[in-house]
C-alpha cells in the first residue's frame, strides 16, 4: 500500500500574520497579468493544484461522468427569444459545441440573420473571454461592446460599423464592463472606467471614430460609491447612478438627445436614502424608500423640477412587502415584488390606476422580468421556474392579461418535473425568527436522516438566491442528495428588515440561521448531523467558513469557491478594491473598535482553531478583483495547520480566470463536476 500524498505546507513565516506572504506586493499588476505573479507565491499554489489533482485522481471517471450527464442536459444549439427593436429583432444563440455565444439580429418581417459578434470567433486562441455589455446604436447601424480576456473585469471597449463590419476608430481600455450607453445621435457614448483600486468612479464621453479625447462627465469622488450607467425605458435620458452598500444613491440625468449638455441632478444624496429613476413623459418614476419606506415605495416627480420636495407617492409603502424593481412602459408601470420569500408581479394601468398581479402556486419558485422590451407596447417578458420546473420564458400581454409561452427550456437528455419534489419549510432560528428553506429532492429519496444534504446559502449585500431551475443540480439530487437552500438574515428574502438583520452589528445572525437551518433539517428527518454539506461562494464563502468554525460536527464536507474569509485583514486595508464601499455592509474597523472585535469574533481566517474540521475543498481565481487569490490561500494553509482529525483540505486556484470562473459554457462544467465530485466522495457516494 502506498502512503497518502502529503498536502504542500505554507511556510509559516514570522510576524503577526504567518502566511502574509501569499500576498504577491505587486497584487495589482497580478490582476490585470497573472504571468507577473511572484515566482514563489506561483509554485506553492501551483504545488496546492497538484495536490488537489493527486487526492481527487481516483474520481477521474466520475467526474467524466458527471461533465458528460450535465453536457448532456444542454441544448448545445439553444438560442434566446428575439427581443423586438424597431425594424429588428435581437437574440444570441449557441451553436453545438460553442462555448460562447453568438449575438445576432434579424428583420423583424422576416428576411437573413446577421452576426453581430461571434463569441467563439472573438475567443479563439484566448484563455479567457467574457462579453460585459453589447449595445446597439439607435438607428441600428453601430455595435458598441466590451471584452474582459483575463477573468481581472476589466474590460476593452469596441465599437464596429454594422454596415460594412469595420472597427470604429481605437478601442478603449479600462473600462468598466456593464455600463455602456449610446446617445441618441447614435455617435456618443457613455462609458464608466476603473480607477487605480478597481473602483467605477468615472463616466466618459466617447464620439466615435472622432480623434479627440474622450471628455470627462462626472467623477465619484467618494470612496464608498461605485458609479453605473444606463438608460431609461423611453430612451430619453443616459442616468449615471453612485451608489452605496450603506442605501444611500444618487442620480444624474444626461439627455440622450443634447449628449453634450451637463447631467441634472435629480436628487442629492443623503445617508440611507436609495432611489433609481424611470421617466416618461414629463414625469420621473422613483422608486425609493425615502420617508421611512424601508421596503420601498414608487413616487412621481416632474422632469423640470425632480427634487425630493416635489415626489408625490403613487404606490405606497407596505412593511414586508419588497418592492424589487420596476419597469416602466407608456401605458403601464410593472413592479416586481418579493413577501415572505415569494416572488410576485403587479402591473398598473397608469390611466385608471387599476392593478392586477401575476404570480404562481409552487411552493417555492423564481419569478424575474426581463426588461428590454418596447417602450410603447404592452407586452411584458418575464421567466419562471422553480428547483424542479426547467424556466419558462413568457410574453404577457397586459391589456388582456394573456399570457404566451415563448420558450421553455429544453433538457435533451430528458426531465420530468414530477419526478422531484420542491418543499418549503420554515426552520425556527434561536432568536425566534422564521428562516424560509427551499428544498429539493427527488420521490423515493428516504426521509428518514439517512440521506445526505447539500446546503447551500449566502447571506449579504441584500442579495437573495432564488429557488429556480438548474440542470447541473440533478446530478447531485438523482443520486439521492436532497438540495437544500436556506434564504437567511443578509439577504432581501423577507424585505429589507431581513437584510439589515443581517448586516454591521447583526452579522452573527447570518451564521446562526444557516447552522439553525441545518438543525432544522435534521429534526424533520431530511438529514443527520454529519450528513450535511454545505456550499457558498465569494460572501457565501464566508458563510461557509464561519460555519465550519462554529458547528464543525454538524457537516460532512463544506466547499467555499472564491470565499471571503480574510475578513478582519482585508476590511481593515483601504487600498483593496472593494474595501471602503465595504464598510457600510460589514463596519469600519479603522474607526470603530466595537466593529473590530465583532469581526475578529466571525472572520474565517482569523477564527481557526484546534478542532476537526469537515473535508473541504475552497477555489481561487488569480486574477480575482473582489475576493484575492490569497484569501482562500492562507486560509486553507491554518486550516492544515489546525485540524485535529483527518479532514481532506484542498485548494484549486484557476491560474487564468477571476472571481466568477472559467467562461466558457463548457469548460465550466469541469469546475462544477469538481466540487459535486468532492461532495460525493465525502458522502462515500463516488459512483461512476
Amino acid at each position: 500500500m502506498t502512503d497518502a500524498p502529503k498536502p504542500p505546507r505554507a511556510e509559516a513565516r514570522a510576524g503577526e500574520d504567518p502566511y502574509a506572504w501569499l500576498r504577491d506586493e505587486q497584487w495589482q499588476a497580478v490582476i490585470a497579468d497573472p504571468a507577473k505573479l511572484s515566482p514563489a507565491i506561483r509554485a506553492y499554489l501551483e504545488a496546492e493544484n497538484a495536490y488537489t489533482d493527486l487526492v481527487l485522481a481516483p474520481l477521474a471517471s466520475l467526474r467524466t461522468a458527471l461533465v458528460a450527464e450535465m453536457r448532456a442536459r444542454i441544448k448545445e444549439d439553444d438560442s434566446t427569444v428575439p427581443v423586438p427593436d424597431g425594424p429588428f429583432a435581437y437574440y444570441s444563440r449557441h451553436v453545438p459545441g460553442g462555448q460562447h455565444p453568438i449575438f445576432c439580429r434579424s428583420p423583424r418581417n422576416g428576411g437573413a440573420e446577421t452576426v453581430l459578434l461571434d463569441g467563439n470567433a472573438a475567443a479563439a486562441g484566448l484563455a479567457y473571454f467574457r462579453v460585459g455589455s453589447l449595445q446597439h446604436s439607435p438607428d441600428h447601424r453601430r455595435l458598441a461592446w466590451t471584452v474582459d480576456t483575463a477573468g481581472s473585469e476589466i474590460f476593452t471597449l469596441y465599437v464596429r460599423d454594422l454596415d460594412g463590419g469595420a472597427l470604429i476608430g481605437t478601442p478603449v481600455t479600462g473600462v468598466h464592463g456593464g455600463s455602456v450607453a449610446w446617445a441618441n445621435d447614435n455617435a456618443t457614448l457613455f462609458y464608466t472606467r476603473l480607477d487605480a483600486q478597481h473602483r467605477p468612479t468615472k463616466v466618459f464621453r466617447h464620439t466615435a471614430g472622432a480623434p479627440d479625447a474622450d471628455v470627462l462627465v462626472y467623477e465619484e469622488k467618494d470612496a464608498a460609491f461605485y458609479l453605473g450607467l444606463g438608460k431609461t425605458e423611453s430612451e430619453k435620458f443616459i442616468v449615471i447612478g453612485a451608489s452605496s452598500h450603506a442605501n444611500t444613491s444618487e442620480s444624474w440625468l444626461i439627455d440622450a438627445d443634447a449628449p453634450l449638455a451637463p447631467p441634472l441632478l435629480v436628487e442629492p444624496r443623503a445617508d440611507g436614502i436609495d432611489y433609481d429613476v424611470s421617466h416618461r413623459d414629463d414625469t420621473l418614476y422613483i422608486r425609493t424608500n425615502a420617508d421611512g419606506a424601508e421596503d420601498y415605495k414608487i413616487v412621481t416627480a416632474p422632469v423640470a423640477t425632480p427634487g425630493r420636495a416635489q415626489w408625490r407617492n403613487l404606490v405606497a409603502h407596505r412593511e414586508g412587502v419588497l418592492i424589487r424593481g420596476l419597469e416602466l412602459y407608456r401605458d403601464w408601470l410593472v413592479r416586481s415584488e418579493r413577501a415572505d420569500a415569494l416572488p410576485r408581479i403587479v402591473v398598473r394601468q397608469l390611466e385608471t390606476g387599476a392593478e392586477h398581479t401575476i404570480a404562481f402556486d409552487e411552493e417555492a419558485y423564481d419569478l424575474s422580468l426581463h426588461g428590454g422590451m418596447e417602450f410603447a407596447g404592452d407586452t411584458l417578458r418575464f421567466s419562471y421556474s422553480s428547483m424542479a420546473t426547467p424556466s419558462s420564458v413568457f410574453d404577457y400581454a397586459m391589456a388582456s392579461r394573456t399570457r404566451t409561452l415563448r420558450k421553455r427550456l429544453e433538457v435533451p437528455s430528458g426531465h420530468n418535473p414530477d419526478d422531484y419534489v420542491v418543499r418549503r419549510i420554515q426552520a425556527p432560528a434561536r432568536d425566534g425568527e422564521a428562516v424560509p428553506v427551499s428544498i429539493l429532492y427527488r420521490k423515493g429519496t428516504p426521509l428518514d436522516g439517512s440521506a445526505p444534504l447539500l446546503l447551500y446559502g449566502y447571506g449579504s449585500y441584500g442579495i437573495s438566491i432564488p429557488p429556480s431551475f438548474s440542470t447541473n443540480r440533478l446530478s447531485l439530487v438523482d443520486r439521492g442528495i436532497v438540495y437544500a437552500i436556506a434564504h437567511i438574515r443578509g439577504g432581501m428574502d423577507k424585505g429589507f428588515r431581513w437584510y439589515r438583520e443581517g448586516k454591521l452589528t447583526k452579522k452573527l445572525n447570518t451564521f446562526h440561521d444557516f447552522i439553525d437551518a441545518g438543525e432544522a433539517l435534521v429534526a424533520q428527518g431530511f438529514t443527520a448531523r454529519g450528513r450535511i454539506a454545505i456550499h457558498g461562494g465569494s460572501a457565501g464563502g464566508l458563510l461557509v467558513g464561519a460555519s465550519i468554525n462554529m458547528r464543525p460536527d454538524l457537516f460532512r464536507a463544506a466547499v467555499a469557491e472564491v470565499p471571503f474569509v480574510d475578513v478582519l485583514a482585508t476590511i481593515s486595508d483601504a487600498t483593496l478594491p472593494l474595501t471602503p464601499p465595504e464598510w457600510s455592509e460589514w463596519g469600519n474597523p479603522l474607526e470603530d473598535a466595537a466593529a473590530r472585535a465583532l469581526m475578529a469574533s466571525y472572520s474565517p481566517y482569523d477564527n481557526v482553531k484546534a478542532q476537526a474540521y469537515p473535508d473541504l475543498l475552497a477555489t481561487a481565481g488569480i486574477s480575482d478583483p473582489r475576493v484575492t487569490y490569497w484569501e482562500p490561500a492562507k486560509w486553507i494553509a491554518r486550516l492544515r495547520a489546525h485540524d485535529t482529525g483527518n479532514a481532506t483540505i484542498l485548494l484549486k486556484t484557476n491560474m487564468g480566470a477571476g472571481h466568477g470562473g472559467a467562461a466558457g459554457r463548457f469548460d465550466r462544467l469541469e469546475e462544477v463536476a469538481l466540487t459535486y465530485a468532492f461532495i460525493l466522495r465525502a458522502f462515500e457516494k463516488a459512483i461512476a
